[in-house]
């Protein structure tokens, strides 16, 4: 039976705050379950692919780009997706989940980032107009989806920490029958994403791990580690 193993997707930055609020997340859910986590560079996984990932109960796609290797971010979210891994994407994980998805399940093989190649016509994620930086604001959750039961309430506030997030010029592709919105903000602008068909797999473009506390643990992370604990 494979151990309980965790990883954390991206270069880490000490002393930043998304980061340190991961972490200590994690650490304190360690007193409900039984795991280990560590952070992947991008580079790495790019290099190893499956013979890396393949450790792994429960990937964290995080937050903090541009990374060393876009190829390597959207590698493990694909990995997470095909095998159905638990999987949580904050942020810039949230982002990457798009770029992946739309790149190998909506067959917009140019997809990009425009943090990483701004010249491309295909931005499925750009830069925002109103940077949502440093402000909290009410998400409105889908019923009957997996967020939903996560939640177990219908609006929710959230911090974020983002200045790009979906291009409107392609967010009318996002929904599909394998992908679900789970969550919109006030401009029914899309925040939360998930795969039904998977056992966890959810996106979101805040960061919930800011409002993680011991008495009150997040619900999506919660759940996350729940998922990757009982592979």
């Amino acid at each position: 039976m494979k151990k309980n193993n965790i990883a954390i997707i991206g270069e880490y930055h000490k002393g930043f705050e998304p980061h340190e609020d991961l972490n200590k997340a994690l650490d304190i859910l360690k007193d409900s379950f039984s795991f280990k986590y560590e952070w992947i560079e991008t580079d790495k996984v790019f290099k190893e692919k499956d013979s890396l990932l393949n450790k792994y109960t429960g990937i964290w796609s995080a937050p903090g780009s541009p990374f060393k290797s876009l190829e390597g971010a959207l590698y493990a979210v694909r990995y997470a997706r095909e095998n159905d891994i638990p999987h949580l994407g904050t942020c810039a994980g949230f982002q990457h989940t798009i770029i992946e998805y739309a790149k190998n399940v909506l067959g917009f093989k140019e997809a990009q980032h425009e943090e990483y190649e701004s010249d491309s016509s295909v931005l499925f994620i750009s830069k925002l107009t109103c940077s949502l930086a440093g402000k909290t604001m009410n998400v409105s959750i889908v019923p009957n989806t997996l967020t939903y039961k996560c939640y177990q309430t219908y609006e929710v506030s959230e911090k974020y920490y983002c200045n790009f997030g979906i291009n409107p010029k392609f967010s009318d592709k996002i929904e599909s029958e394998y992908i679900s919105i789970s969550g919109v903000d006030q401009d029914n602008e899309i925040r939360i994403i998930e795969y039904p068909q998977n056992k966890f797999f959810v996106a979101t473009l805040f960061v919930p791990q800011s409002r993680f506390t011991r008495s009150n643990p997040h619900p999506l992370i919660y759940k996350f580690v729940e998922a990757s604990c009982n592979r």
